[in-house]
């Protein structure tokens, strides 16, 4: 059976929302990437299928009542995750505890999917809606499905670990950065944020309405923790998609998810979001196109959550010519 490529729609005949398109335009990229929107399939080829279904793990978006949007992550041994034909998952996870996943997740809920492997550099998206939940997962229902470069991803192998399901966890909310908090931000080298595009009614019908996760890496103390409730991040170059710096534009809300990855302690952060497209921070920090700001609203640290130890990491090779914050 063959699928169709998302069909181009709107001002540019692209699939791209208006955010998106703001964004391309103002990079200089608008004109090419009209193009490229056959990038942008409603279904998955076999490749992508086969990927999720080998990972023990996935990165979730997702967005609450209040259009705020969170960035999660899901468990369990690989198999957890299937695909029955090449426009549903079936995900059978372990949502961890004080996952905000567990509040947000409901019938026709929009939903991001990132499926990345750290120690290959592979990562895939698929965005969606759920279209079942049961007593053990749920179905998701392809919107659109895109392949990203290994760019800015530190190689690190992740193992499943037992934990112990009775024990309950520690879990430290606020509205701002704690000390532990800010510890585990100052050493990351990855982070994964999750957005969102509300749209209108023309926007969902178009394939274009819903929420996206992805992937940010940099070098070890690329966030710039500003103070107690700001932090500062580099862009760097990408796909030209733009498609978190598009929801942004529309939608300037972000969710950020932090892994200490020795202690499997885990970091949720919701926050609002300032793009600042240029000036002398931008021109002051090699490497950087522009720069992220966010403003934490909430915090959410959970000790010792992720049943996942990981290997020494391996930084990116991209991330030779970027710079530091020092």
């Amino acid at each position: 059976m063959s699928h169709p490529e998302i069909a181009a729609t709107g001002p540019d005949s692209t699939p791209f929302h208006r955010g998106e398109r703001t964004a391309q335009q103002r990079a200089g990229m608008l004109e090419k990437m009209a193009s490229r929107g056959q990038l942008l399939r409603s279904f998955m080829p076999d490749q992508h299928r086969e990927f999720f279904q080998q990972l023990p793990f996935m990165i979730v978006g997702s967005i609450d009542r209040e259009q705020q949007p969170w960035a999660s992550i899901v468990t369990g041994a690989p198999g957890f995750v299937t695909s029955p034909d090449a426009e549903h998952l079936e995900i059978h996870p372990h949502v961890l505890a004080a996952d905000p996943l567990r509040q947000t997740l409901a019938d026709n809920a929009a939903i991001g999917l990132l499926g990345i492997e750290p120690h290959t550099r592979r990562r895939n998206r698929m965005n969606g809606k759920v279209e079942k939940i049961g007593a053990a997962g749920w179905t998701l229902k392809v919107d659109q499905s895109f392949g990203n470069c290994p760019k800015y991803i530190q190689a690190r192998r992740p193992t499943l670990v037992e934990g112990d399901d009775a024990a309950a966890p520690v879990v430290h909310r606020a509205t701002r950065l704690d000390a532990a908090m800010q510890d585990l931000v100052a050493g990351a080298d990855t982070f994964f944020i999750a957005t969102a595009f509300m749209g209108k009614p023309a926007d969902a019908s178009n394939r274009q309405y819903g929420v996206d996760v992805s992937h940010r890496g940099g070098k070890p103390g690329f966030v710039r923790i500003d103070d107690e409730k700001t932090l500062t991040v580099p862009d760097f170059v990408g796909n030209s998609f733009f498609n978190t710096i598009g929801n942004l534009v529309e939608h300037p809300r972000a969710g950020l998810l932090f892994i200490d990855f020795a202690s499997g302690d885990v970091l949720y952060l919701a926050a609002s979001a300032e793009l600042v497209w240029d000036g002398p921070e931008v021109a002051a920090f090699k490497g950087a196109e522009r720069l992220l700001r966010f403003r934490v609203e909430q915090a959410i640290r959970v000790e010792a959550s992720l049943p996942l130890r990981w290997s020494e990491a391996e930084l990116s090779p991209a991330l030779a010519p970027m710079g530091s914050w020092q």
